[in-house]
């Protein structure tokens, strides 16, 4: 491919042969460039624009943006790791029942826990303990707990949220408080119940702490509070909330103490977290979530406001990791570490501009504080499955259905419901959304099929694949709805806002002095609902409350991709009219 060229290089206006061996490609480069030269043309020289021209922004995105590598994400999972469910003391309660506080000590009580939480032997009481016949013993266990129903779903702490107030210390200007670098301040790991207590006792003396939780939802049905991050103004703890899951309700006496501030970013999920797999609950909490946004900062994270605050980038690469690992690598430490570590400076940094937008007066603290109060009344509200449960998920997703669809879909929902309560995985893992969506979508015919739909294929899908198949060959059973009766709908509709209206000009009517003519009644009916909108409001609802519980008596099945409706016993409106 080489040859061996002679070439004439210039230098001083005097030629000198050169021998040298280049490919034919540049060669027939070098002629090209110095042939536009010989021409006047350059290819280096830049083009000239018109005066005034400005030339378009590069707008940087997540698509485009240049990334170091130090900026790498780290995907840190354990496919081989023990389930730490298997340690816990008390079973996870999956079951399709609502959830009951697992509170049974109230510090810091002015209203006293109702005794369903302090009886330990009626809380733990189940139908199938007594010695009695089954439908007997269901029957028992229900009486007795509708004594209690009242307590066992209501907010321990109430009471003491209704009728907490802002403290004192809040309604003045923070002097600020700088924080220790991260290289300075000490880290605490806690995994005894010896440190827990030693903790509990420390954090008592304190007038505030930031708080934060690390939770894993992948391999769990309600989800698994994996870490506790509490940092003070000198030094930060880590509790392993997985070995120490049963004995968390010793924090109890400081997170529910209304003298001491605990410091939240965020809190919406870590209040529901908190009461689910430890019971505790926050009284006096501020979110500096809900401080931002009062701020009109734009954005309203944690990683802007240290951006803004602190001058400090946020190390967001192990967002996703697996934090059921053990033991936790330093650099998982580090980042647990420093989601608390800055919050307390953030704290202070925003009470004093809430301070200062409000013009010297505590007004927008105020605001921030009973938003963050009314936070802690949130309780944790467990899924519970119920027949039409699919329907909520199917209305999300924007999608039309035939009826054989649609039941495919049911079955699909409630499968996957019950197998991941059983193994206690989420649903996400037993079969995602748009996976059990495109299975249904497609109604396949061979169990091939249903494994071509997900990509990659979920392992219980592929365990229990012969019975997918038995509940697609089920749906595909369901008749197609092509009855095209929207002319009886709306004949229905008709029919009913007729009676209703006539009943409710009737009633006015009667209302209505009685000299009036039939026209003139009602004239006085509608000039009096122009006087009183409200009375019309009640009527419409009134009528829109029975068309739907109509509709409903009489099976009205509507289908969106088709626009139709079937109803059947039709004929009977007539004695529904009656």
């Amino acid at each position: 491919p080489y040859e061996v060229i002679l070439l004439f290089s210039r230098c001083k206006s005097v030629f000198y042969p050169v021998t040298c061996e280049i490919s034919k490609c540049s060669v027939i480069c070098v002629q090209g460039i110095l042939l536009d030269e010989a021409s006047g043309v350059s290819r280096t020289q830049q083009p000239v624009m018109p005066a005034g021209y400005q030339p378009p922004k590069i707008v940087v995105s997540s698509w485009n943006r240049r990334v170091s590598f130090s900026e790498t994400f780290h995907l840190l999972h354990a496919k081989n790791i023990q389930r730490p469910q298997l340690k816990f003391k008390e079973k996870v309660d999956n079951s399709n029942t609502p959830f009951v506080s697992k509170i049974f000590s109230k510090p810091n009580a002015v209203k006293p826990l109702p005794s369903y939480f302090a009886n330990k032997h009626i809380r733990k009481e189940r139908p199938e303990d007594l010695d009695v016949p089954a439908a007997l013993a269901d029957f028992i266990h229900q009486q007795r707990t509708k004594e209690h129903v009242d307590d066992m779903f209501s907010h321990p702490y109430q009471y003491e949220l209704d009728h907490l107030v802002m403290p004192e210390s809040l309604k003045c200007k923070p002097d600020v408080q700088m924080y220790k670098s991260l290289a300075e301040s000490t880290c605490q790991f806690i995994n005894t119940l010896d440190d827990l207590v030693a903790l509990n006792e420390k954090l008592a003396k304190m007038c505030e702490f930031a708080v934060d939780l690390e939770h894993h939802s992948y391999r769990s049905f309600l989800g698994i509070t994996c870490l506790m991050q509490i940092s003070t103004r000198e030094e930060d703890f880590i509790i392993d909330t997985l070995e120490l899951r049963s004995e968390m309700y010793i924090l109890n006496e400081i997170f529910t103490d209304p003298a001491i501030v605990k410091v939240f970013h965020g809190a919406d999920s870590d209040i529901e977290w908190l009461q689910k797999d430890f019971g505790l609950y926050v009284v006096n909490m501020f979110d500096t979530h809900h401080a931002a946004r009062c701020l009109n900062l734009g954005r309203n994270s944690l990683d802007h406001l240290l951006k803004v605050y602190c001058n400090v980038n946020s190390d967001k690469r192990y967002q996703l990791a697996d934090w059921r690992i053990r033991p936790l690598p330093d650099e998982m430490l580090k980042y647990a570490q420093a989601d608390t570590h800055y919050l307390l400076y953030v704290y202070d940094r925003v009470r004093a501009d809430l301070y200062d937008t409000g013009n010297g007066q505590p007004t927008l603290i105020q605001q921030v504080w009973d938003k963050s109060r009314d936070l802690s009344l949130k309780k944790y509200v467990k899924p519970i499955f119920t027949e039409d449960s699919y329907m909520e998920l199917y209305r999300k997703q924007k999608k039309s259905f035939n009826t054989q669809q649609l039941a495919a879909f049911r079955l699909l929902y409630a499968w996957r419901d019950k197998l991941a309560r059983e193994g206690d995985e989420s649903t996400g893992y037993i079969l995602p959304n748009h996976m059990m969506m495109k299975i249904a979508e497609e109604l396949p015919k061979e169990p091939q099929g249903i494994i071509a739909c997900c990509n990659p294929t979920p392992p219980l899908v592929r365990q229990q694949i012969n019975e997918l198949h038995q509940l697609i060959k089920q749906a595909r059973e369901t008749p197609l709805l092509k009855v095209c009766a929207q002319t009886n709908t709306i004949y229905l509709f008709c029919e009913l806002r007729m009676f209703f209206l006539s009943f409710v000009f009737e009633e006015e009517a009667a209302a209505a002095p009685a000299h009036l003519t039939v026209a003139q009644q009602k004239a006085h009916s509608i000039m009096g609902s122009f006087e009183n909108p409200f009375r019309m409001v009640q009527h419409f609802s009134l009528v829109h409350a029975f068309c739907q519980v109509a509709l409903c008596t009489y099976s009205l099945t509507f289908q969106n991709s088709f626009s139709v409706f079937t109803i059947e016993g039709n004929s009977h409106f007539q004695e529904c009219q009656v």
